[in-house]
């Protein structure tokens, strides 16, 4: 995904602010199974090319992320690479290993 500068932590973010809406920075870190701190520095990164809006919530401590349309165009564009990559990465791992992976995963979130 490196062509459209976009990491792979960064296209999860725009993804799911571009499914479920705006979200707080809190929400949003749950939801993607990541550290505050993590996701904040990439959110950093992704505002300034433009692809997310971060604003004061109702809550003067808390933030809320949107995504823009700018954004919007770089998930639509970066979309066939992830895929391309998802699919290399079944055919090394296979269906087991996904599957062990997905078990790790919802593990860790729950």
């Amino acid at each position: 995904m490196r062509p459209f500068g976009i990491r792979a932590t960064q296209f999860s973010a725009l993804v799911m602010l571009s499914l479920r809406g705006a979200l707080t920075i809190g929400e949003l870190a749950q939801s993607l199974g990541l550290e505050r701190t993590t996701l904040t520095r990439n959110l950093e990164l992704i505002e300034a090319k433009g692809w997310v809006k971060i604003k004061v919530g109702d809550d003067a401590r808390s933030r809320v992320v949107s995504v823009t349309p700018k954004g919007r165009a770089a998930v639509t564009a970066a979309f066939g690479a992830w895929h391309e990559a998802q699919g290399a990465a079944l055919s090394e791992i296979g269906s087991s290993g996904a599957k062990a992976i997905r078990a790790l995963s919802h593990a860790s979130l729950g």
